[in-house]
């Protein structure tokens, strides 16, 4: 399988990506009660750093697309543009070596949304946050998304486009002769919005096992606050 063959380095960010999203735990001064001056704003974001710090340690690993039937990404059904390369690309055989490019691919891509996540959820606007806790198993990591989600698109096609040009065209090239009518851009863009879509589900997954079991983070502010936000 093409995700095989990766580099270690993909390990290494993803250690140093994973790291990056976890949020200081510094005692805030005057904590009589493991609450103490935490809020439930800081609930949110620690409950969506968690989150996503445990998507991404999955999604970053080799494989950790294709592996996954939540997150798997699929090559579109139009991606070329003359006859015999739309049949080619129909095939079973050429659509699954493809579709394992594109999922290898998006390993790396997801490498670039991880800071941009971090900062959404730093940044995020939470005008009822209270809402947010007490809200479905994936409240928070939907709110993300409408804030995030098109930043981390737009994040990630710039792997996608570039990667598809080599690993896209190697494929094809030991099957047809003519490599012209190839859309690159359309299979990028999409990668890319699917990908998007991928990160977000893994995530809401995170959220919703910390839901319902809070108390295994570990966390007693989290472990608290969603405790006590339950109604």
């Amino acid at each position: 399988m093409i995700h095989a063959s990766l580099s270690p380095q993909i390990s290494r960010r993803r250690i140093l990506g994973a790291a990056a999203l976890v949020l200081p735990v510094a005692v805030l001064g005057g904590c009589a009660t493991p609450l103490g001056s935490y809020g439930v704003e800081e609930g949110v974001r620690r409950l969506l750093t968690l989150s996503s710090q445990r998507a991404f340690d999955r999604l970053l690993r080799p494989g950790g697309f294709y592996d996954d039937q939540l997150t798997r990404l699929t090559l579109p059904e139009t991606a070329g543009q003359n006859n015999v390369l739309a049949a080619v690309l129909r095939t079973n055989a050429v659509r699954g070596r493809i579709a394992m490019a594109l999922n290898d691919i998006a390993v790396d891509a997801a490498d670039r949304a991880t800071p941009i996540v971090l900062d959404s959820i730093r940044g995020l606007t939470l005008a009822d946050a209270v809402a947010v806790l007490r809200g479905g198993p994936t409240a928070a990591t939907d709110l993300l998304a409408q804030s995030a989600r098109g930043a981390v698109i737009e994040a990630m096609f710039p792997e996608f486009s570039n990667g598809l040009r080599s690993d896209a065209t190697e494929i094809l090239s030991a099957i047809v002769t003519a490599q012209t009518g190839i859309d690159y851009t359309a299979i990028a863009r999409s990668a890319a919005d699917q990908a998007g879509n991928a990160i977000f589900r893994a995530i809401g997954r995170e959220e919703a096992a910390i839901r319902a079991d809070p108390r295994r983070t570990g966390d007693p502010v989290l472990t608290a606050l969603l405790l006590g936000t339950r109604g």
